[in-house]
């Protein structure tokens, strides 16, 4: 992988010192150089952070490319409901890859960084944590304003956008995503595409990435629930973007849904798939059954899903016993090796290499 340390940013090299070999690389490079690849950047948001070494792990093995990510809710200025800074979620990967000598090329992407609307207060404190998460150490990018109408989503990107341009670095951008709990939210339209994508070109801003909904739900599907992902306008979505540079489409909601599904996304366009919920799943298998527990009386007491227990009992959850950490290592190398394989990213990090050395 020397050839690939070779392209990390120099601002993160800065950060990591000269004799790192920790291979945090620009999701611009990562995305730009898989976009012909019918294969998968799996996408981690790792709530609980044990998980960590043990997607590294997988990872290593199977020679794959992967995103450690956080979204604003989860990891904002404030640590979000798990506690963790932008800089302290940085900084626990990069030690994870440090103290595991992980060499496969990783990326650490912002996701949702949401603008609910275009007030001053909202745009200003989207710029604040923009400007946190480029200090931490992240290198890829997804501005999420479409809770907004059209044309106010691609004004709030394009002022956004200028920051993550300058430093050179990953955009994704959100025409529309799946909904916790929300059944029939509307799917994301082959013209609005067109719109929003020309939209962006016209005001210079390109994006790698392009978030869509296709159907899939957010979070743990229910017993009886069906999974109804849009392959084809999926695919139709995928080749109108491609018109406008865009190398994939993310897909969200995956927790939960077959591997047999799964495995055909990267045939209709999707080049990163985020997975959340299944991480945060895996870690509360492996913590102290008390912990669990007192986790739950909490979310009931306060009427919240047990996500927003990850903060309150951050302190207990760091200092579990080294037994249960191994445990949570070990599901999470499992879980991992499952998905890697169903998104076709074994290998990814040499076809990466490869084509690093290809373009020069």
């Amino acid at each position: 992988m020397n050839r690939l340390r070779a392209a990390v940013p120099e601002s993160i090299r800065k950060k990591l010192g000269s004799s790192s070999t920790v291979c945090l690389l620009n999701g611009a490079d990562v995305f730009s150089l898989l976009r012909d690849d019918e294969s998968i950047v799996m996408g981690c948001n790792p709530r609980i952070h044990h998980v960590i070494p043990g997607i590294m792990r997988a990872a290593e093995e199977l020679d794959a490319v992967v995103a450690f990510e956080l979204t604003k809710t989860e990891g904002g200025l404030d640590g979000g409901y798990t506690g963790q800074t932008p800089e302290l979620f940085a900084s626990t990967v990069i030690d994870y890859a440090e103290r595991f000598r992980f060499t496969r090329p990783f990326v650490i992407h912002a996701d949702h960084l949401t603008v609910h609307n275009a007030t001053p207060h909202e745009f200003a404190e989207a710029e604040r944590l923009l400007e946190a998460q480029l200090s931490a150490g992240f290198t890829s990018f997804a501005i999420d304003a479409s809770f907004n109408p059209l044309e106010e989503n691609i004004d709030i990107v394009r002022r956004l956008a200028a920051l993550i341009r300058e430093e050179g670095f990953g955009l994704e951008v959100e025409l529309g995503e799946p909904k916790a709990g929300e059944k029939d939210a509307p799917l994301t339209t082959v013209e609005e595409t067109e719109v929003f994508l020309a939209g962006l070109v016209e005001r210079d801003v390109r994006p790698l990435l392009l978030s869509i909904n296709n159907g899939s739900k957010r979070g743990n599907y229910l017993e009886g629930e069906s999974v109804n992902i849009e392959l084809e306008l999926t695919g139709e979505i995928f080749r109108k973007a491609r018109e406008f540079g865009v190398a994939g489409l993310v897909q969200h909601g995956i927790t939960g849904t077959p591997l047999r599904i799964v495995g055909k996304l990267a045939e209709y366009g999707i080049r990163k798939g985020n997975i959340g919920t299944l991480w945060q799943n895996v870690a509360h298998a492996g913590l102290p059954l008390e912990l669990m527990d007192d986790m739950r009386q909490w979310a009931r007491n306060n009427r919240r899903d047990i996500k927003y227990a990850t903060g309150i009992f951050k302190e207990e959850i760091d200092a579990i016993p080294d037994q249960n950490i191994v445990m949570i290592n070990d599901m999470a190398y499992r879980e991992s090796k499952e998905f890697l394989t169903a998104f076709r990213a074994k290998g990814s990090a040499t076809r990466l290499a490869e084509r690093l050395e290809a373009s020069r």
